[in-house]
C-alpha cells in the first residue's frame, strides 16, 4: 500500500524546485501581461496624437522594457533581502531603497535604449530617443512605482511563505523571582555570633556594603518552541531540532523533515541552546550532535555531515574540531 501523496500546498515551502518554477512563472506572466497592456495603450495614445510610427515599434519598446525589468528582478530581490522593510527598520532602510530605485531607473533606461538601438539597426532603421535627463525624469516616475510594487510583492510573498511554512518563536520565560522577597528571606536567616571574641572596633562601612551581592541566575534555556502555521499552533521540543540554517534575518529549524523559521541570527539563537548538544559546523549551519548519523571527510579538508533523517549538512574545516569527541 503506497502512502498518500503530499498536497502541493504542504510541499511548496520546502520544495525549492517547485518554488523556483512558480516564481519564474509568476514574473513571466506579470511582465508579459504588462507588455501587452502597455503596447495597446501606446497604440491608442499615438493614434490620438497623429504621430506616425510603424505598428511594430510600440511592441518593440515594451518588450525591450520588460526584458530589462526581468533582468533586474534578482537585483531587487537581493536589495530587499539586505534592507528588509519592517516597522523597526523602516527609518534605517527606506533611504537605501530610494537610492536603489534611482539606480534601478538608470539601468532600466540604459538597458532598454541599448536593446532598441540594436533592434532598430537590425531592421534597417535608426532609434532616436529624447535627451537622457528628460527621458530619465519621465521614466523615473514610472520606475519608482514599478520598484515599489516589486518590493511589495516580495514582502507579501515572504509573509505567505511564513504562513505556509510555519514561524517559530521561543515560549515566554517564567516570571523571575521577586528580589525583595529574596533579600527579606536572606536577612531573616540567623547568623551565629561568637561569645568569646572581643568586640570589634567601630566600622565606618555602610550597612548596604555588608549585604551579600546578588547572584545572577543563569538564563533559562528554551526547551520548547511555539510554531504558528496557517491557523494551527503546536509545540516542538528543542531536542527534536536536527539542524539549523541561517536564512537572512531568520534561522531555519529542521525538525522531523519539516522546516520552520525563527526570527533571529544563528549566533544569537545558538547562545540560547545547550552547547553540549548543538554545535556550529559552518558559517551558516549548526547541528544537533544526537541527530548525526555519519561524518564523511572530504579531500578539501571539509566534511559532509549526514543526519539520521537522511539530510546532509556541510561542515567547513574551521569547525571540524566541534565534532571531535570531548575528552574529560
Amino acid at each position: 500500500m503506497t502512502a498518500p501523496a503530499t498536497p502541493w500546498i504542504d510541499r511548496y515551502p520546502h520544495d525549492r524546485a517547485l518554488r523556483r518554477r512558480a516564481e519564474i512563472g509568476f514574473w513571466a506572466v506579470v511582465l508579459l501581461v504588462q507588455a501587452a497592456f502597455n503596447t495597446v495603450v501606446t497604440w491608442v495614445d499615438l493614434r490620438g496624437t497623429q504621430r506616425v510610427v510603424a505598428a511594430w515599434e510600440p511592441l518593440l519598446w515594451e518588450l525591450s522594457s520588460v526584458a530589462v525589468v526581468a533582468a533586474l528582478i534578482p537585483a531587487v530581490v537581493a536589495v530587499e533581502r539586505r534592507f528588509t522593510l519592517r516597522w523597526g527598520t523602516l527609518r534605517r532602510h527606506l533611504p537605501w531603497h530610494v537610492l536603489a530605485s534611482a539606480v534601478y531607473c538608470s539601468i532600466h533606461l540604459a538597458g532598454m535604449w541599448s536593446l532598441r538601438h540594436a533592434a532598430y539597426a537590425a531592421l534597417g532603421h535608426s532609434y532616436q530617443p529624447a535627451g537622457w535627463w528628460e527621458q530619465w525624469g519621465y521614466e523615473y516616475l514610472k520606475d519608482v512605482r514599478s520598484y515599489a510594487l516589486t518590493v511589495s510583492a516580495l514582502v507579501s510573498y515572504r509573509f505567505l511563505l511564513l504562513r505556509l511554512q510555519g514561524e517559530a518563536r521561543v515560549l515566554d520565560a517564567p516570571e523571575p523571582a521577586n528580589p525583595i522577597a529574596i533579600s527579606t528571606a536572606v536577612s531573616t536567616v540567623p547568623v551565629p555570633v561568637p561569645t568569646t571574641a572581643p568586640e570589634p572596633a567601630a566600622s565606618t562601612t555602610s550597612p548596604a556594603a555588608l549585604e551579600p551581592a546578588p547572584i545572577a541566575a543563569p538564563a533559562p534555556r528554551p526547551e520548547r518552541f511555539l510554531v504558528r502555521k496557517l491557523r494551527r499552533e503546536f509545540l516542538i521540543a528543542a531536542s527534536d531540532i536536527a539542524w539549523l540554517q541561517a536564512e537572512a534575518n531568520y534561522v531555519g529549524l529542521h525538525v522531523n523533515g519539516h522546516d520552520y523559521l525563527l526570527r533571529s541570527t544563528l549566533t544569537d539563537f545558538l547562545a540560547q541552546l545547550d552547547p553540549t548538544r548543538f554545535v556550529r559546523v559552518h558559517r551558516s549551519y549548526a547541528v544537533n550532535l544526537d541527530a548525526i548519523a555519519v561524518i564523511e571527510p572530504l579531500d578539501s579538508g571539509d566534511a559532509r555531515v549526514v543526519m539520521k533523517d537522511g539530510s546532509t549538512v556541510p561542515c567547513s574545516r574551521r569547525y571540524r574540531d566541534a565534532l571531535a569527541p570531548q575528552r574529560g
